[in-house]
């Protein structure tokens, strides 16, 4: 199915590495021109970057920002409009986990939870929307939620459940704020998923995973982007305020 996301230009928050690698890169195949942002290894993304664009033939661009820094926002926007153009799709998926239970939970690890998923959010999808109503252009944004944010989790992550659940009502209220625009907001609540940052647990014991889903196996990052990428595109013409449940049964949402 043709997404139609030829040349437009699409940002990916920690855009080079797990989840947000694998809509990075089929953004690209669809034909997206894609920035890649990052904020911890230059050379992974620069190195995607330049891996798109030669098997894809689409403009790429590696760029760096902390997403929970205004500055840093702002600065990541300028350079992408200069490099490859305005921004039409904003994919909020940089994300922070804080693991310890909450009586055992810092102050500053609880912030950072907060700031880069919900700041981090906040930032990008209020430039984007500002950005789209100057240009009097549609667009679409995807925040990257997770089933915890309706289920929660058994393993000590309350800071990071109660911001993904925070995603889902800021997603739902940006939908309305945003959709005489013609700007859509939607969320995917993705379930577990083999990334770089669980794989050696999974590997040690993947039974111990696979039966946490009713499918019987975790995710992987392709299944879920496929997700993301459909609603960065004109086939979801009529989906926004939406969360859209990608966890193989896991939330039941």
């Amino acid at each position: 199915m043709d997404l139609h996301l030829k040349n437009r230009v699409a940002l990916v928050t920690g855009g080079s590495t797990g989840l947000g690698r694998s809509i990075s890169t089929l953004l690209a195949k669809e034909g997206a021109k894609v920035a890649i942002n990052y904020i911890v290894n230059p050379n992974l993304a620069q190195s995607l970057a330049e891996e798109l664009t030669a098997k894809y033939g689409v403009e790429t661009l590696a760029v760096y920002a902390d997403v929970a820094s205004e500055s840093d926002v702002l600065a990541m926007y300028e350079a992408v409009e200069k490099t490859l153009g305005p921004i039409d799709i904003a994919v909020n998926n940089a994300a922070y986990c804080a693991n310890p239970e909450c009586a055992e939970l810092t102050l500053e690890e609880f912030r950072k939870c907060v700031d880069i998923n919900l700041q981090g959010m906040f930032l990008i999808c209020r430039e984007t929307v500002r950005r789209l109503r100057a240009r009097k252009a549609p667009g679409n944004i995807v925040n990257i939620s997770s089933q915890a944010g309706v289920r929660a989790s058994t393993s000590g992550k309350t800071a990071y459940d109660m911001t993904k659940a925070g995603m889902l009502g800021f997603t739902r209220s940006l939908a309305l704020e945003t959709a005489h625009d013609k700007i859509l907001v939607n969320a995917v609540l993705p379930g577990l998923m083999y990334t770089e940052i669980i794989a050696k647990a999974i590997d040690t014991d993947p039974e111990r995973y696979n039966k946490r889903s009713p499918l019987g196996r975790i995710a992987q990052t392709d299944e879920i982007a496929q997700v993301a990428v459909f609603l960065c595109s004109d086939r979801a013409s009529y989906m926004t305020g939406a969360s859209v449940d990608v966890s193989g049964g896991m939330a039941l949402h």
